[in-house]
């Protein structure tokens, strides 16, 4: 224990910083245990809490910075990234951008109570190009909110703070033991959440050359978008797609063609609309492998006009598509 305070009274604010700059950068670094701790820590012997605040948000804002520029610079292909190498399911971008899109830049406050959106909401803020200081206003409200809640819990518990440590003390390097596995059966079941959703929308593609010659060839198909209208407007549509709000919305046979596109890694969003007309009895339905961006990439045309959003019920002239233009 008395080491402990050593190292909390010498380098506390340091500890705090390093610790909320990993987490919120996306490294599997805890920030509340030493926001909590440091508090109580402080409370017992009579330091303000201001500095231990102050540190944190100047941290968390310096990560969501970084995040933010790179969402500027690098785009979708950022947030691709993050949820290949995330332990998130990878329908966060889907749900984030729905999200993001509903509030705008005020999300943010509560961001980093929300799980899996906060760093992609930020990365979110830089693709959208939401002006610096919008962004600045509301990451700040956000991180002070989310910091201030550490350290309120460290203030107003830290006699249980102190007792905790103690009996951690007490069980020596039994204590190293029991929080490492502790930190083991948190990331084997973020593992396992991950692995039951891949497997879930695990299913047979189309690829971009196999629906561009299917619509060529003047078959009947029902082209279902699943993003967002305003990704939907920024980035162009398949000719004759459909936004698609709501299942209920849908007017289709159940033995009618049907491909459904979304610009998120591994379908993910594309494949659970899928996976819920499949359930619903359609069953011709298949994810468009690699999405949006696969279709771009191929070199084959988007629609960049005012998006069409309505009831799929008014599919005559829109959901049966022919060639593309």
């Amino acid at each position: 224990m008395d080491a402990l305070l050593h190292v909390v009274e010498n380098y506390g604010l340091w500890v705090v910083f390093l610790c909320v700059l990993l987490d919120q950068g996306g490294l599997p670094m805890p920030a509340y245990p030493p926001m909590i701790v440091t508090s109580a820590l402080a409370v017992d012997t009579q330091h303000s809490l201001w500095p231990i605040l102050v540190v944190a948000v100047v941290a968390t804002v310096a990560a969501d910075l970084l995040w933010y520029a790179g969402g500027r610079r690098f785009g979708a292909a950022l947030l691709r990234l993050m949820c290949r190498i995330s332990l998130s399911p990878d329908s966060c971008i889907g749900r984030t951008r729905r999200l993001y899109g509903r509030f705008g830049p005020p999300s943010l406050i509560l961001a980093k109570y929300i799980p899996g959106f906060a760093a992609v909401a930020t990365t979110l803020a830089g693709e959208t190009h939401t002006s610096l200081r919008r962004f600045l206003v509301y990451d700040a409200l956000g991180a002070t909110l989310w910091a201030g809640g550490a350290i309120a819990l460290g203030a107003l518990f830290h006699e249980a703070v102190e007792s905790v440590l103690l009996e951690l003390e007490r069980l020596g390097q039994y204590a190293l033991i029991l929080i490492a596995a502790l930190l083991a059966v948190f990331v084997a079941a973020k593992w396992w959440q991950r692995y039951r959703f891949l497997a879930s929308i695990r299913m047979a593609r189309i690829s971009a050359a196999e629906l561009s010659d299917l619509l060529r060839g003047g078959a009947a198909a029902a082209v279902l978008d699943v993003r967002t209208p305003e990704r939907r407007a920024l980035t162009g549509w398949i000719p004759g797609s459909i936004l698609v709000r709501d299942v209920s919305e849908l007017a289709l046979g159940h033995d009618e063609e049907i491909v459904v596109y979304c610009d998120c890694p591994n379908d993910a969003s594309a494949a659970v609309m899928a996976r819920t007309l499949k359930e619903r009895g359609y069953r011709r339905v298949r994810p468009l492998a690699g999405g949006v961006e696969a279709w771009r990439g191929a070199g084959l045309p988007l629609d960049v006009e005012e998006a069409m959003i309505g009831p799929v019920s008014e599919r005559a002239d829109a959901v049966s598509v022919g060639a593309p233009p």
